[in-house]
């Protein structure tokens, strides 16, 4: 079926939910948190957490048969294998950042596929190098680069120089409650967490109607 809101700046939507990714990480007023996990169990308890979306490094088929949570796929794997049990799929600028084109038609052909497509960036100049390029609508931000500095001091310094209008979701091994706050202040829109560390993190539940 297609998605009951129509979103005029993506590509031709799939036979199934359309951008359902990208729709759970921009829609509500706080940060999203995106579970970690890899296998069905996980998956169902991040939900009953309140997670908003998943990532999965393994193969989500499992995992998608038990969830309604949308299902970003963290692997190398074409977008034509990713369509299959998956909402979107991340690119690795490091691995993509010769000029041979393949991170051109990898991007162009996920969004012809209706997935989301999300760049995993590690530095200001990767960052400018992929707007140059594909100018994608979500960022992963990377602590890998962050040096002397903290991961959330290199993730909130990355979050500067992304434009306004675009999506950015931290990549944080360990997040704490302070944490998370401090980045849905500065303005990410997601952030990544073990699937542990769900509850403590999602923030209330909606009240019951």
């Amino acid at each position: 079926m297609t998605a009951d809101v129509p979103a005029p700046r993506y590509a031709k939507p799939r036979s199934m939910a359309t951008r359902r990714f990208s729709h759970a990480i921009a829609e509500g007023d706080g940060i999203s948190v995106i579970a970690a996990v890899e296998d069905a169990d996980a998956a169902r308890a991040a939900e009953e957490q309140r997670a908003e979306a998943l990532v999965v490094r393994g193969d989500p088929a499992a995992v998608r048969e038990a969830t309604t949570l949308p299902i970003l796929w963290r692997a190398s794997v074409s977008p034509e294998r990713a369509v299959e049990s998956a909402d979107a799929v991340m690119l690795v600028f490091d691995t993509l950042e010769e000029e041979d084109g393949r991170l051109e038609e990898l991007h162009a052909r996920a969004l012809d596929l209706g997935l989301d497509c999300a760049v995993e960036v590690r530095n200001e100049e990767e960052l400018e190098r992929a707007l140059d390029r594909v100018d994608p609508e979500i960022f992963l931000l990377s602590p890998v680069e962050a040096g002397d500095r903290s991961p959330l001091e290199h993730v909130l310094d990355l979050l500067a120089a992304v434009p306004a209008g675009k999506l950015a979701i931290a990549d944080l091994q360990v997040t704490t409650e302070d944490e998370v706050h401090e980045l849905e202040r500065a303005g990410v829109d997601g952030v990544i967490v073990a699937a542990r560390d769900v509850s403590p993190l999602a923030g209330d539940a909606p009240p019951e109607v």
